[in-house]
Formats: structure tokens, C-alpha cells, sequence
């Protein structure tokens, strides 16, 4: 299915195939079967990842809206297929490994896949509503850099329809410099149905922003963060976090390994406190 998926949706990135509506339509309705049929392999995350299928089918009704151009097309695809990927990644259960247990209850774990390599994923409850931490990971997604130390910079380079942007991200170096500075520049898609949001993304090459002084060039994807209000309590959110990253440069494992897994232990820590704590307008 996939690889069909990829057709439809690369055909109609072409100028003379871009206004036929039924190839959309078609490309629109192949995401949305490919997202149910994940949505069928397993009984836990399926019901979350029927409510993004759900969503994903509004594809064709918002192509139509607007035309996009041949490389507003490819990035709205790229964003598609990270959302793929990664809803495929965390509905598969089998091969995690606990790498970080928290005195909270915080989780990080691991498994390693022969296509990707080595992802993390981060599993938390935060005590707030899904709207307020929704909208401080998209709606003010530049102001990161102002409480996750972690993150030196985040800004929006382009913005695609409704739910595609294009951002670089400046993260900051590691304590002692282990890690040296890395920027990316990365596709990313939002989705949301009723109380469900998917907010996935993945490299991507953009001219205006070519290699920077002073940084590596890190690569990053397929990533999520899946949003859902924890059941039976709608004023907390479970926050579930894939990562995958290659941060380039000769690093030995064992300490990208700890630096990724750190990374989202303090990435919770950082979120919560500023969910607390809003930033003066």
C-alpha cells in the first residue's frame, strides 16, 4: 500500500497532473486507507490512530482549496509521510527496551529498526489540558528556545496550507560541548481530530537555508509527538514522543544514546514548568 500511496501522492506534485481533482481525490483516499490499515493491527493506539485516518481524509477538500505549486506539493507529501512512518513505529509493540525510568513516572524507551536506526520514544502525563499544550508545542513553537535549554532556536521558515510549515531549528550545545551545536531544517505536518493530535515531521532540504556557520547539519525522522487527554482525567494530557536522529559528526553511540534519552527526560521537565509558568505576552 505504501508504495502506491507514494505514487499518487508524487503524481500529483506535477504541474499538468495538479488540477485533475479526481488523481487528489484518489491520493487523498489512499493516505487515509493506508492510516486504517494500521489502525486494525493492534488494540492500543488504534483508536487514536483511526481519529488522524479521519482527519488525514479532509486531504482532498483542502488541495482543492488552494493550488499549490510543485514544491509546496513534495513538502505536504513529505509531511504525509512522516506521519506515516512514525504512527507505524509506535503502533508496533514488540522491541522496546526501557532506557530511562524517571521518579515521576517519566519513560523513555528504545528498539532499534533496520531502516531508521535507533529511536526513542517518551512517554509522559502532563497536568494540563490538550489545548494548552497543543498550543504551546505548534501555535508558539518559536518561543521554545525561551524555556527549553535545550533548544537554542526555533523559527518558521514557511508556512503551507493549514497544516504544513517548514522550520530550522537551532539546538544548543551540550553541557561541556560533548555534543557540539546542530541545526535542522524540517518539514512538519499538525493534524487533529476531536481530542487526538499527531504532530509529526522529518529532514528536509530547503535553498533559502543552506549549511550555517558554526553548526552541524543534524538529520531528524521520521518524529511525532501524539497528544491524547489521559482517560477518565480530561485536564491531563499523555504526551507520547517518538525520536529519531542522526546528529552526524564522529560520536560514539553510548553517548548519543544518553544524550537523546536525556534529552527527552528534560524536555518533559522544561514543558511542564513552562505550562506552569506562561511567558509574559
Amino acid at each position: 500500500m505504501l508504495p502506491a500511496t507514494s505514487k499518487l501522492c508524487a503524481a500529483i506534485s506535477y504541474r499538468h497532473l495538479r488540477n485533475m481533482t479526481g488523481l487528489r481525490r484518489q491520493a487523498a483516499v489512499a493516505i487515509s486507507q493506508e492510516l486504517s490499515r494500521l489502525a486494525c493491527r493492534s488494540p492500543g493506539p488504534s483508536s487514536w490512530i483511526h481519529q488522524v485516518r479521519r482527519r488525514s481524509s479532509l486531504l482532498s477538500s483542502r488541495l482543492e482549496e488552494k493550488p499549490f505549486s510543485e514544491m509546496e506539493m513534495s513538502y505536504i507529501k513529505q509531511g504525509e509521510e512522516a506521519l506515516q512512518k512514525s504512527l507505524s513505529i509506535l503502533e508496533d509493540q514488540d522491541g522496546w527496551k526501557t532506557e530511562t525510568v524517571a521518579g515521576n513516572g517519566d519513560k523513555v524507551l528504545s528498539k532499534v529498526l533496520p531502516d531508521v536506526g535507533k529511536v526513542f520514544r517518551l512517554e509522559v502525563v502532563v497536568d494540563q489540558p490538550l489545548d494548552s499544550v497543543y498550543g504551546e508545542l505548534v501555535d508558539n513553537m518559536e518561543q521554545m528556545g525561551d524555556w527549553n535549554p535545550n533548544v537554542k532556536e526555533v523559527k518558521i521558515l514557511e508556512k503551507i496550507g493549514k497544516d504544513t510549515v517548514i522550520t530550522h531549528e537551532k539546538a544548543a550545545a551540550t553541557p561541556g560541548n560533548i555534543v557540539g551545536p546542530r541545526d535542522f531544517v524540517s518539514v512538519r505536518c499538525a493534524k487533529r481530530r476531536g481530542s487526538t493530535c499527531v504532530l509529526a515531521g522529518m529532514s528536509t532540504t530547503y535553498g533559502a537555508m543552506p549549511e550555517q556557520e558554526g553548526f552541524v547539519r543534524a538529520e531528524n525522522g521520521p518524529t511525532c509527538m501524539v497528544l491524547r487527554p489521559l482517560p477518565g482525567s480530561p485536564s491531563q494530557t499523555r504526551l507520547t514522543w517518538l525520536l529519531s536522529i542522526d546528529l552526524k559528526g564522529w560520536l560514539p553511540k553510548t553517548i548519543i544514546n544518553q544524550v537523546l534519552s536525556q534529552t527527552q527526560v528534560d524536555f518533559a521537565k522544561h514543558l511542564r514548568w513552562r505550562l506552569a509558568r506562561p511567558l509574559p505576552v
